[in-house]
């Protein structure tokens, strides 16, 4: 009989078929279970202490899974998911992970009865393509010039959030913030609100007191006492280049023998300053905001000709600053044109507010960034409401690029559910059970959103199928029309959502069915988790007292 041949390392811990399967099972049930209760107006927040000691207080599940610390492969793929949800289209992350979870609940039945999970997999594919054209199916446009639809839209996206309290307000700063970025060139449309539109927290004050600014604001005060820090419609200059004599990049020394020789090298570099002033002030600008530093024979001359400096500016400052003002970032100051000036900022203004300066370029015409200010009484606070801000401007973004939408509160799952199990009596084959069970999976955003507000679970999702059966029974018979009832999270009863003007964007409701499916089939597919390998670290040295012992035994 052979002996057994040892391939990984002892230390190696593998986990093969069946049981790495319901590890994954079970490890993406855990990660759902995290943050179900974070789902639909009422729910609960998490409070978290990240490794720096600071607490976060959230119930947005990106902002959750992102601070929580797992070991379990499959547990860190479904934190995966949720990222990805959060950088696609900004909304939908708890929902993703709830629908996902409850994906793998479904599949543990199938697994126990020794269906292969290539036929679950195929199942659950088959159900995605239909599910994406029944979700088609009950979307309808939105006009684009209509405020009021718009403000309903993102205010049920805020609904569920901490802010929703402020729920006017914050609906106004995001949409005034999208359509300050929105930039429609040749038919494509530009919504960068990452680069674009930038969020200041300042602690204190209202929150009532947050709002959209015509223009930029950076955290930054002027380089002499001298400048004037309140312009109306200045001339702003943009550089990405010192005003300062250039370092040498290596060690260079220079040898002198006479002073007259020293005193010229000093001149050559006054000179070389003087000239590049000379240069900026030809183009007679008010504020000049440059990437590098500045040196005080600069500002000297700066300061005679009347123009204002700002230095070491970000480079992404610079960047949304060009956009608000109009200006272009000039590279070498003896290549400055007129038309590299910018002239669209209606007011130039340095304020103190708490310890703090702070410059203004506001008041500016047909800016393309913006800055959004937010007040609040605490850090955390700020941290809160500028995550749910985040997720508000990203339903504005989705609307602008997609304007289709399908109704919230439930509705769209539970059609999805009913409607799928309908198309499952049509399944031939094993493919039928698989594609049932990813059907009913769909019905655990209605029952999450049934147990968050604390109603009857059994008897509300009861009532909301047999609704949702009747339409599809009648839409079977040549009715026209998708039905929109479903569950109000905030009363615990069914309501129309068409009445009750809860709405979200196509794209978010498709992506969220798109990612929870494939992430689902990925992890059911794996039969084999490999853990335990350590990373070699560099050999160990020999100590010298042991090498003399060794040549002595030798000797």
């Amino acid at each position: 009989m052979q002996a057994p041949v040892m391939v990984l390392n002892q230390n190696t811990k593998r986990e093969s078929g069946r049981k790495a399967q319901l590890g994954n099972i079970t490890a993406g049930k855990a990660v759902a279970d995290i943050i179900r209760t974070t789902l639909g107006p009422k729910s609960m927040l998490k409070m978290l202490l990240d490794p720096t000691g600071g607490i976060v207080m959230t119930n947005d599940g990106n902002a959750i899974l992102r601070e929580v610390d797992v070991s379990h492969p499959g547990a860190k793929s479904m934190v995966e998911l949720s990222r990805a949800q959060d950088e696609e289209v900004g909304d939908g992350t708890t929902s993703v992970i709830v629908i996902a979870g409850e994906m793998l609940h479904v599949a543990e039945p199938l697994l126990l009865r020794d269906f292969h999970p290539t036929i679950i997999c195929s199942g659950y594919l088959k159900c995605l393509d239909d599910a994406l054209a029944i979700l088609e199916s009950m979307a309808f446009p939105i006009d684009l010039a209509n405020r009021g639809e718009l403000s309903s839209l993102v205010r049920s996206s805020i609904g569920t959030k901490f802010i929703s309290r402020f729920s006017d307000l914050m609906v106004d700063l995001a949409l005034d913030a999208v359509a300050c970025v929105h930039v429609d060139s040749n038919g494509r449309k530009e919504i960068d609100i990452k680069r674009y539109a930038k969020v200041e927290k300042l602690p204190g004050g209202d929150i009532e007191h947050s709002r959209v600014l015509k223009g930029v604001m950076v955290n930054k005060d002027v380089t002499h006492s001298k400048m004037r820090r309140k312009i109306s419609n200045p001339r702003v200059l943009l550089l990405d280049c010192t005003l300062e004599y250039k370092k040498n990049e290596s060690a260079t020394s220079v040898e002198l023998t006479d002073e007259s020789q020293w005193e010229a090298l000093l001149k050559q570099e006054e000179d070389w300053v003087a000239s590049v002033c000379r240069d900026i002030i030809a183009v007679k600008p008010d504020v000049v905001v440059t990437e590098k530093g500045v040196s005080d024979l600069a500002q000297h001359f700066l300061v005679k000709a009347g123009i204002t400096v700002l230095r070491r500016m970000r480079k992404t400052d610079n960047n949304r600053i060009a956009r608000a003002c109009g200006a272009t970032i000039v590279n070498r100051p003896e290549e400055i044109k007129e038309t590299d000036v910018g002239t669209r900022c209606g007011l130039f203004e340095v304020t103190k507010i708490g310890e703090e300066y702070f410059t203004f370029f506001v008041d500016c015409q047909d800016p393309k960034a913006c800055t959004i200010l937010l007040r609040g009484a605490s850090k955390d606070v700020l941290n809160e409401v500028e995550r749910n801000l985040l997720d508000a401007m990203c339903v504005a973004r989705n609307i602008y690029q997609a304007p289709m939408l399908v109704p919230g509160g439930g509705a769209c799952e539970m059609a999805l559910s009913v409607g799928l199990a309908e198309k499952a009596k049509s399944v031939e084959g094993a493919l039928q059970w698989p594609y049932k069970a990813a059907a009913q999976a769909f019905e655990v955003i209605p029952r999450t959103l049934a147990q968050n507000c604390g109603c009857d679970v059994v008897r509300i999702v009861t009532e909301l199928r047999a609704k949702h059966a009747a339409a599809a029974a009648a839409a079977a018979a040549g009715a026209t029309g998708a039905c929109a009832w479903g569950i109000d999270g905030e009363k615990g009863v069914l309501a129309d959502m068409r009445e009750l003007g809860v709405w979200e964007p196509l794209v978010v409701k498709q992506q969220t069915v798109k990612t929870a499916v494939e992430m689902t089939s990925m992890l059911l597919r794996i039969d084999d988790i490999v853990s335990g390998m350590q990373r070699r670290g560099p050999p160990k040295e020999t100590k010298p007292e042991a090498a003399g012992a060794d040549e002595g035994d030798q000797q």
